[in-house]
Protein backbone atom coordinates (compact mmCIF):
# COMPACT_ATOMS: atom_id res chain seq x y z
CA UNK A 1 0.00 0.00 0.00
CA UNK A 2 1.26 3.50 -0.73
CA UNK A 3 0.59 6.63 -0.11
CA UNK A 4 0.58 10.13 -2.19
CA UNK A 5 1.80 13.32 -0.44
CA UNK A 6 -0.52 14.79 -2.75
CA UNK A 7 -3.73 12.78 -2.36
CA UNK A 8 -2.87 13.51 1.41
CA UNK A 9 -2.93 17.35 0.90
CA UNK A 10 -5.91 17.33 -1.00
CA UNK A 11 -7.90 15.42 1.93
CA UNK A 12 -6.48 17.68 4.88
CA UNK A 13 -7.42 20.60 2.67
CA UNK A 14 -10.68 19.52 1.98
CA UNK A 15 -11.91 19.37 5.53
CA UNK A 16 -12.11 22.84 6.40
CA UNK A 17 -14.14 23.06 3.73
CA UNK A 18 -16.16 20.12 3.92
CA UNK A 19 -18.17 21.20 7.00
CA UNK A 20 -19.29 24.21 4.91
CA UNK A 21 -20.86 22.22 2.33
CA UNK A 22 -24.58 22.54 2.36
CA UNK A 23 -25.08 26.13 4.43
CA UNK A 24 -27.67 27.81 3.63
CA UNK A 25 -29.81 24.65 2.21
CA UNK A 26 -33.70 25.25 2.56
CA UNK A 27 -37.05 23.38 1.46
CA UNK A 28 -36.16 20.17 -0.44
CA UNK A 29 -32.35 19.41 0.13
CA UNK A 30 -32.74 20.12 3.68
CA UNK A 31 -35.71 18.32 4.08
CA UNK A 32 -33.25 15.36 2.20
CA UNK A 33 -30.09 15.79 4.35
CA UNK A 34 -32.99 15.21 7.50
CA UNK A 35 -34.11 12.32 6.10
CA UNK A 36 -31.18 11.16 5.72
CA UNK A 37 -29.11 11.43 9.11
CA UNK A 38 -32.55 10.71 11.10
CA UNK A 39 -32.69 7.33 9.19
CA UNK A 40 -29.07 6.15 9.76
CA UNK A 41 -29.45 7.50 13.16
CA UNK A 42 -32.60 5.14 13.66
CA UNK A 43 -30.16 2.87 13.01
CA UNK A 44 -27.28 3.08 14.88
CA UNK A 45 -24.96 4.50 12.23
CA UNK A 46 -21.86 6.94 13.36
CA UNK A 47 -22.28 10.34 12.08
CA UNK A 48 -19.10 8.83 9.76
CA UNK A 49 -20.85 5.93 8.57
CA UNK A 50 -24.28 8.46 7.52
CA UNK A 51 -21.71 10.27 5.40
CA UNK A 52 -19.71 7.84 3.52
CA UNK A 53 -22.62 5.52 2.49
CA UNK A 54 -24.85 8.73 1.13
CA UNK A 55 -22.06 10.83 -0.48
CA UNK A 56 -24.80 12.45 -3.04
CA UNK A 57 -26.52 14.80 -0.76
CA UNK A 58 -22.91 16.39 0.45
CA UNK A 59 -23.64 16.03 4.18
CA UNK A 60 -20.84 16.53 6.66
CA UNK A 61 -20.11 15.03 9.96
CA UNK A 62 -20.58 18.59 11.41
CA UNK A 63 -23.99 19.10 10.16
CA UNK A 64 -24.96 15.54 12.13
CA UNK A 65 -23.82 16.62 14.64
CA UNK A 66 -25.22 20.11 14.69
CA UNK A 67 -28.27 19.24 13.74
CA UNK A 68 -28.82 16.26 16.59
CA UNK A 69 -27.55 18.48 18.97
CA UNK A 70 -30.37 20.64 18.23
CA UNK A 71 -33.10 18.82 17.77
CA UNK A 72 -33.87 18.95 14.24
CA UNK A 73 -36.45 16.79 12.71
CA UNK A 74 -36.88 14.87 16.24
CA UNK A 75 -33.28 13.90 16.42
CA UNK A 76 -31.24 14.24 19.27
CA UNK A 77 -27.66 13.96 20.65
CA UNK A 78 -28.58 10.76 22.31
CA UNK A 79 -29.12 9.02 19.64
CA UNK A 80 -25.57 9.61 18.27
CA UNK A 81 -22.85 6.61 19.35
CA UNK A 82 -20.61 8.18 21.81
CA UNK A 83 -22.67 10.98 22.93
CA UNK A 84 -23.92 8.69 26.03
CA UNK A 85 -22.08 8.44 29.27
CA UNK A 86 -21.30 4.97 30.40
CA UNK A 87 -20.95 3.94 34.19
CA UNK A 88 -17.41 2.84 34.99
CA UNK A 89 -16.66 -0.14 35.70
CA UNK A 90 -15.80 -2.31 39.25
CA UNK A 91 -12.70 -3.94 39.14
CA UNK A 92 -12.21 -6.65 41.89
CA UNK A 93 -8.55 -6.36 42.83
CA UNK A 94 -5.66 -8.61 42.79
CA UNK A 95 -4.94 -10.96 39.79
CA UNK A 96 -4.66 -14.84 39.14
CA UNK A 97 -3.14 -17.29 37.01
CA UNK A 98 -3.35 -17.88 33.40
CA UNK A 99 -5.36 -21.28 32.66
CA UNK A 100 -3.15 -21.61 29.18
CA UNK A 101 0.13 -23.16 28.56
CA UNK A 102 3.25 -21.33 27.91
CA UNK A 103 3.16 -21.40 24.03
CA UNK A 104 0.12 -20.02 23.90
CA UNK A 105 0.34 -17.16 25.81
CA UNK A 106 0.44 -13.40 24.85
CA UNK A 107 3.93 -13.30 24.90
CA UNK A 108 3.76 -16.26 22.36
CA UNK A 109 1.59 -14.39 20.54
CA UNK A 110 3.45 -11.02 20.55
CA UNK A 111 6.88 -12.83 19.31
CA UNK A 112 4.93 -14.24 15.92
CA UNK A 113 5.87 -11.91 12.68
CA UNK A 114 3.53 -8.94 12.21
CA UNK A 115 1.51 -9.68 9.28
CA UNK A 116 0.49 -13.15 11.29
CA UNK A 117 -0.75 -11.24 14.18
CA UNK A 118 -2.74 -8.58 12.27
CA UNK A 119 -4.14 -11.17 10.16
CA UNK A 120 -5.82 -12.63 13.45
CA UNK A 121 -9.00 -13.31 14.66
CA UNK A 122 -10.09 -12.28 18.30
CA UNK A 123 -12.27 -14.62 20.42
CA UNK A 124 -14.40 -13.97 23.27
CA UNK A 125 -17.91 -14.32 24.79
CA UNK A 126 -20.28 -11.69 25.35
CA UNK A 127 -22.46 -12.47 28.71
CA UNK A 128 -25.61 -10.79 29.39
CA UNK A 129 -27.77 -10.05 32.00
CA UNK A 130 -27.39 -11.83 36.16
CA UNK A 131 -30.33 -14.41 34.92
CA UNK A 132 -29.01 -15.12 31.57
CA UNK A 133 -27.49 -18.48 31.49
CA UNK A 134 -26.49 -18.56 28.05
CA UNK A 135 -23.68 -16.16 26.19
CA UNK A 136 -22.83 -15.43 22.56
CA UNK A 137 -19.36 -16.54 21.36
CA UNK A 138 -18.08 -13.93 19.79
CA UNK A 139 -15.27 -13.57 16.69
CA UNK A 140 -14.11 -10.58 15.33
CA UNK A 141 -11.57 -10.50 12.12
CA UNK A 142 -9.04 -8.08 12.47
CA UNK A 143 -8.21 -6.90 8.56
CA UNK A 144 -11.88 -6.64 7.20
CA UNK A 145 -13.44 -6.43 10.69
CA UNK A 146 -15.84 -9.07 9.92
CA UNK A 147 -18.02 -9.89 13.44
CA UNK A 148 -19.54 -13.26 14.02
CA UNK A 149 -21.65 -14.86 16.74
CA UNK A 150 -22.64 -18.16 17.53
CA UNK A 151 -25.31 -18.94 20.72
CA UNK A 152 -24.19 -21.25 23.47
CA UNK A 153 -27.03 -23.39 25.20
CA UNK A 154 -24.85 -22.56 28.67
CA UNK A 155 -22.25 -20.27 29.73
CA UNK A 156 -19.83 -23.55 30.16
CA UNK A 157 -16.15 -24.61 27.92
CA UNK A 158 -18.35 -27.52 26.05
CA UNK A 159 -21.24 -25.06 25.02
CA UNK A 160 -18.92 -22.77 23.20
CA UNK A 161 -17.42 -25.19 21.56
CA UNK A 162 -20.57 -26.53 20.58
CA UNK A 163 -21.38 -23.57 18.92
CA UNK A 164 -18.16 -22.77 17.44
CA UNK A 165 -18.78 -26.44 16.19
CA UNK A 166 -21.64 -24.69 14.48
CA UNK A 167 -19.24 -23.82 11.71
CA UNK A 168 -17.38 -26.95 10.58
CA UNK A 169 -20.58 -29.10 10.82
CA UNK A 170 -22.22 -27.46 7.75
CA UNK A 171 -22.16 -29.35 4.54
CA UNK A 172 -19.33 -28.05 2.80
CA UNK A 173 -17.69 -25.81 5.77
CA UNK A 174 -15.45 -28.39 6.74
CA UNK A 175 -12.52 -27.30 4.99
CA UNK A 176 -13.04 -23.86 4.50
CA UNK A 177 -12.94 -23.68 8.84
CA UNK A 178 -9.49 -24.48 8.87
CA UNK A 179 -8.36 -21.79 5.70
CA UNK A 180 -10.38 -19.20 7.35
CA UNK A 181 -9.81 -19.33 10.75
CA UNK A 182 -5.85 -19.33 11.37
CA UNK A 183 -4.38 -17.50 14.61
CA UNK A 184 -7.14 -16.80 17.30
CA UNK A 185 -6.60 -14.37 20.09
CA UNK A 186 -8.58 -14.96 22.83
CA UNK A 187 -9.80 -14.35 26.53
CA UNK A 188 -9.20 -16.39 29.82
CA UNK A 189 -12.86 -16.75 30.29
CA UNK A 190 -13.64 -20.45 31.41
CA UNK A 191 -16.08 -20.89 28.19
CA UNK A 192 -13.08 -21.19 25.90
CA UNK A 193 -10.12 -22.58 28.80
CA UNK A 194 -9.86 -26.05 27.10
CA UNK A 195 -7.07 -25.34 24.81
CA UNK A 196 -6.85 -28.47 23.32
CA UNK A 197 -10.10 -28.92 22.13
CA UNK A 198 -10.49 -25.15 21.17
CA UNK A 199 -7.12 -25.88 18.86
CA UNK A 200 -8.93 -29.18 17.43
CA UNK A 201 -12.39 -27.16 16.43
CA UNK A 202 -9.99 -24.65 15.08
CA UNK A 203 -8.52 -27.29 12.68
CA UNK A 204 -4.92 -26.86 14.49
CA UNK A 205 -2.57 -29.34 12.95
CA UNK A 206 0.50 -30.90 13.84
CA UNK A 207 3.52 -28.40 14.23
CA UNK A 208 1.59 -25.17 14.64
CA UNK A 209 -0.27 -23.26 17.11
CA UNK A 210 -3.95 -21.47 16.30
CA UNK A 211 -5.57 -20.38 19.81
CA UNK A 212 -3.42 -18.07 21.98
CA UNK A 213 -4.85 -16.63 24.97
CA UNK A 214 -4.30 -13.06 26.47
CA UNK A 215 -3.06 -12.36 29.73
CA UNK A 216 -5.19 -12.34 32.96
CA UNK A 217 -7.62 -9.17 33.00
CA UNK A 218 -6.38 -7.87 29.87
CA UNK A 219 -9.09 -7.62 27.05
CA UNK A 220 -7.96 -4.41 25.88
CA UNK A 221 -4.94 -7.31 24.51
CA UNK A 222 -7.76 -7.89 21.76
CA UNK A 223 -9.78 -4.50 21.81
CA UNK A 224 -11.08 -4.70 18.51
CA UNK A 225 -13.39 -8.01 19.87
CA UNK A 226 -14.51 -5.60 22.85
CA UNK A 227 -14.73 -2.23 20.43
CA UNK A 228 -17.05 -4.31 18.33
CA UNK A 229 -19.40 -5.62 21.06
CA UNK A 230 -21.84 -2.50 20.73
CA UNK A 231 -22.54 -3.04 17.09
CA UNK A 232 -24.25 -6.33 18.71
CA UNK A 233 -26.11 -4.22 21.59
CA UNK A 234 -27.19 -1.93 18.95
CA UNK A 235 -29.56 -4.54 18.56
CA UNK A 236 -29.59 -6.35 21.50
CA UNK A 237 -29.23 -4.09 23.72
CA UNK A 238 -28.82 -4.34 28.23
CA UNK A 239 -30.92 -3.33 30.81
CA UNK A 240 -34.94 -3.13 31.57
CA UNK A 241 -36.76 -3.93 28.18
CA UNK A 242 -33.61 -5.04 26.80
CA UNK A 243 -32.69 -8.01 25.13
CA UNK A 244 -31.93 -11.56 26.84
CA UNK A 245 -29.18 -13.68 25.08
CA UNK A 246 -31.39 -16.72 26.36
CA UNK A 247 -33.93 -15.63 24.01
CA UNK A 248 -32.33 -15.24 20.60
CA UNK A 249 -32.09 -18.54 18.34
CA UNK A 250 -30.21 -19.28 15.19
CA UNK A 251 -32.29 -17.39 12.99
CA UNK A 252 -32.15 -13.97 15.17
CA UNK A 253 -28.55 -14.37 15.46
CA UNK A 254 -27.96 -14.91 11.91
CA UNK A 255 -30.21 -11.72 11.15
CA UNK A 256 -28.24 -9.53 13.91
CA UNK A 257 -24.52 -10.68 12.21
CA UNK A 258 -26.33 -9.87 8.90
CA UNK A 259 -26.99 -6.24 9.75
CA UNK A 260 -24.01 -5.84 12.18
CA UNK A 261 -21.70 -6.58 9.02
CA UNK A 262 -23.35 -4.99 6.07
CA UNK A 263 -22.97 -1.98 7.84
CA UNK A 264 -19.54 0.11 6.29
CA UNK A 265 -16.71 0.02 8.56
CA UNK A 266 -13.67 2.60 8.93
CA UNK A 267 -11.31 0.54 6.83
CA UNK A 268 -10.84 -0.81 3.34
CA UNK A 269 -12.68 2.57 2.26
CA UNK A 270 -15.32 2.26 3.76
CA UNK A 271 -16.30 -1.24 2.74
CA UNK A 272 -18.46 -3.35 4.32
CA UNK A 273 -17.19 -6.10 6.62
CA UNK A 274 -18.94 -8.51 4.55
CA UNK A 275 -18.23 -7.73 1.36
CA UNK A 276 -14.29 -7.35 2.52
CA UNK A 277 -14.23 -10.64 3.85
CA UNK A 278 -15.83 -12.40 0.62
CA UNK A 279 -13.01 -10.56 -1.34
CA UNK A 280 -10.38 -11.82 0.97
CA UNK A 281 -11.10 -15.76 1.09
CA UNK A 282 -13.52 -16.05 -1.94
CA UNK A 283 -15.40 -19.61 -1.45
CA UNK A 284 -14.32 -20.22 1.58
CA UNK A 285 -16.12 -17.18 2.64
CA UNK A 286 -19.51 -17.97 1.41
CA UNK A 287 -19.21 -21.72 2.80
CA UNK A 288 -18.51 -20.09 6.72
CA UNK A 289 -21.34 -17.37 5.80
CA UNK A 290 -23.94 -19.93 4.42
CA UNK A 291 -22.75 -22.23 7.66
CA UNK A 292 -23.61 -19.23 9.96
CA UNK A 293 -27.02 -18.85 7.64
CA UNK A 294 -25.75 -14.85 6.94
CA UNK A 295 -26.31 -12.66 4.28
CA UNK A 296 -26.08 -9.25 3.18
CA UNK A 297 -28.28 -6.60 3.83
CA UNK A 298 -28.75 -3.25 2.07
CA UNK A 299 -27.74 -0.24 3.80
CA UNK A 300 -31.33 1.36 3.54
CA UNK A 301 -33.00 -1.88 4.42
CA UNK A 302 -32.28 -2.02 8.14
CA UNK A 303 -33.20 -5.48 9.53
CA UNK A 304 -35.67 -4.59 12.00
CA UNK A 305 -34.97 -3.93 15.45
CA UNK A 306 -35.68 -5.93 18.73
CA UNK A 307 -36.11 -8.84 16.50
CA UNK A 308 -34.47 -10.93 19.01
CA UNK A 309 -36.54 -9.61 21.96
CA UNK A 310 -38.86 -11.96 23.84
Amino acid sequence: MFCRASQAQGAAEAEPSDARRGIGDAGEGAARKASVIGSGMARGLSPEQICATHPDPGIPKSTVHEWAGRGCGEMGSMGLRRKVGYRPRRHAGGGRPTRHSARRSHDAFSALPEDVRESAWEMGAAVGGRTDTRCLLTLYHRPTSLRLAMPTASQTCDAALAGLGLVDAAPGSGDAVGRVFGVVLTDNGGELSDEGALAGALGERGGEARPYYCDARRADQKGGCERNRPEIRKMLPKGPGGASLDAPGNADRALVMSEANSEPGGKLAWMAPMRAFAAAFGDDARAVLDALGMGAVGVDEPAPRGAARP
